[in-house]
């Protein structure tokens, strides 16, 4: 005999929250371009336990930031195929139901070698981690969820990490580590952690056209089949 299916007011109630940027960079490092297409809600009910239910998932992100004058031609041209493929998976994201992408900023600079002094342009983002800890700090407080799901490697969310433990003891904070990406602090700040594999990821793709509200035909960019 088997035991009856539980209700939704059992479950324990979970948000996810993705530090794009480190899951790219995870999947990239490990030469799974042709996971890039990811249906981020899929992804994250894909790593639910049986008595968990996701109620939510925010992605933190920042959009990739056009060439500047006087930028070599190479460079013009993949900033703007990266930002035309970003682009088409952001709008993918915005069809799902439950999801809210949270935008930062992408910075270019410019580096010099004090050795050589060779100059080279650069690209950082800014506020994804403060982001990430304002969210689940909020909605800690506002109890919106037994168990905050966080995909990341980054240890500079150790501290709110630190912060919900001492406040919401009751609380729990599983850290997905994506692909290729780790950190010692964050296994011992969360309540559990483990490493995303690369069949959840087969799983959890877009088809390769998504049809937004409007009708419009959004296709996977050729460079991540």
């Amino acid at each position: 005999m088997t035991d009856p299916p539980k209700q939704d007011s059992d479950l324990h109630r979970v948000i996810t929250y993705i530090d794009g940027f480190n899951l790219y960079f995870g999947l990239r490092d490990s030469n799974w371009q042709r996971y890039y297409w990811l249906n981020l809600q899929i992804l994250a009910q894909n790593l639910l336990k049986s008595f968990q239910k996701l109620m939510f998932t925010k992605y933190f992100t920042a959009r990739i930031s056009a060439a500047l004058k006087g930028d070599p031609a190479e460079l013009v041209k993949a900033l703007e195929s990266k930002r035309r493929r970003q682009g088409a998976f952001l709008e993918a994201l915005a069809t799902l139901p439950d999801f809210k992408i949270f935008e930062g900023h992408f910075l270019g600079k410019t580096v010099r070698c004090f050795h050589c002094s060779k100059t080279w342009r650069t690209h950082e983002e800014k506020m994804t981690d403060v982001s990430i800890a304002t969210e689940m700090l909020t909605d800690a407080f506002n109890d919106n969820y037994d168990t905050a799901l966080l995909i990341s490697g980054d240890s500079d969310l150790v501290p709110p990490i630190l912060a919900i433990r001492e406040f919401f003891p009751q609380k729990r904070i599983v850290v997905a580590f994506p692909p290729a990406r780790n950190s010692e602090q964050l296994k011992r700040t969360a309540n559990a952690y483990f490493v995303i594999g690369e069949e959840k990821l087969r799983l959890s793709q877009f088809p390769d056209q998504v049809t937004k509200p409007d009708g419009f035909v959004l296709n996977r960019p050729k460079e991540w089949a």
